[in-house]
């Protein structure tokens, strides 16, 4: 089961690890099409949420604190499914579709995150092939 669990940390983490860059050295021109979606104090939420997704995947894909980092990415995906992919403003039907496409990505990636979360709070230490324990013991 452990390396298992490798495998789908290493498969889970590139998109987070990948926005984080995009989101932390192209800070302004994501800040401003958070803006336009409605994000308030959009430069600095998109630098905090590259932050999050940085912290988050680092710390699942290395195995230190991997709950929080899951939880981290949790906490990232279900306000940006909400602010920025609100499918139900779109009037046009093809911009309607593919918000609604990424809403539902995002939500679901929050599910997996919390599935994440709970299975290596659960486990503990047991889990092997991390760099540390848990912080959280939900047991």
């Amino acid at each position: 089961m452990d390396v298992l669990v490798l495998i789908g940390r290493i498969l889970f983490v590139p998109l987070f690890l990948s926005s984080a860059v995009g989101h932390l050295t192209q800070t302004k021109q994501m800040g401003q099409y958070a803006a336009a979606k409605g994000v308030p104090a959009a430069e600095p939420a998109t630098a905090g949420s590259g932050v999050l997704m940085l912290a988050g995947g680092l710390s699942v894909l290395l195995g230190v604190w991997a709950d929080l980092g899951a939880l981290l990415l949790a906490v990232f995906l279900v306000p940006t499914a909400v602010l920025m992919h609100a499918f139900w403003k779109e009037e046009d039907p093809q911009s309607k579709q593919m918000e609604m496409i990424q809403f539902n990505k995002d939500i679901s990636l929050a599910g997996a995150a919390l599935m994440l979360f709970a299975l290596i709070s659960y486990v503990g230490d047991d889990l092997g092939l991390t760099i540390t324990g848990p912080l959280f013991d939900v047991s």
